[in-house]
């Protein structure tokens, strides 16, 4: 169901039919935003993990950008505003407790997101670690600060060994300040997400899920 956050940002949620509340889900897309692809792992996940499930748009009012247009204003990006709309986002779940994972730009923004301590866990795949440089400004914090800020044994970190966005260096700063990583061998930038991209590993993808969900739902 279609939905605007009160900050004025489009969102979309599901509840399941059990309407249970103990646990809900914000996800964070990836740089595209918000799209039939995020529509349909939202109602897929409120299904399948038996929760309320929230995603939103991660440039409002700018969703015509293709992507190279919006990797070049990425810059513009705030902090505040992304959080504060991940937040919401968790708002409008009415849950006890609220999980949180992103993907490639929103798994960093995941990584972000510990330092509010909205929420009780994070997973991020394949999220920058470090800010890229064409994307620095003001309103751009690095993760591994924002992590410093709160529990980082709350973050699950899916990564690819091949992926060039988060290369082994930036990898181990992470394993370093408490962040669980799993890393899946061969794997390039967005093998998870989306099953129409070159780079889509279907095995890899089934076992991250699930490690996904176990790690934001507690269970084994």
């Amino acid at each position: 169901m279609k939905m605007t956050l009160p900050s004025g940002t489009n969102a979309v949620i599901e509840k399941p039919v059990s309407n249970r509340r103990e646990q809900g889900l914000v996800i964070i897309p990836d740089v595209m935003g918000l799209r039939p692809l995020f529509h349909d792992m939202v109602k897929r996940l409120a299904i399948e993990w038996d929760i309320p499930v929230c995603s939103f748009e991660l440039y409002p009012g700018s969703e015509h950008l293709n992507v190279e247009e919006r990797l070049e204003t990425a810059s513009r990006l705030e902090d505040a505003r992304v959080i504060g709309d991940a937040i919401e986002a968790a708002d409008a779940t009415q849950s006890e407790q609220v999980g949180i994972l992103g993907f490639c730009m929103g798994g960093m923004y995941t990584l972000k997101t510990v330092s509010s301590q909205r929420f009780s866990k994070h997973c991020s795949f394949y999220g920058m670690i470090r800010v890229p440089k064409a994307w620095k400004s003001e309103s751009q914090s690095e993760p591994m600060d924002c992590l410093r800020e709160g529990d980082a044994d709350s973050v699950l970190a899916i990564v690819g060994s091949e992926d060039t966005w988060t290369p082994k260096e930036d990898v181990n700063l992470l394993s370093a300040s408490g962040v669980t990583v799993i890393s899946y061998k061969e794997a390039d930038h967005g093998f998870v997400h989306d099953s129409s991209r070159p780079a889509h590993r279907p095995l890899d993808a089934e076992d991250a899920w699930m490690k996904a969900k176990s790690w934001v739902l507690g269970s084994s």
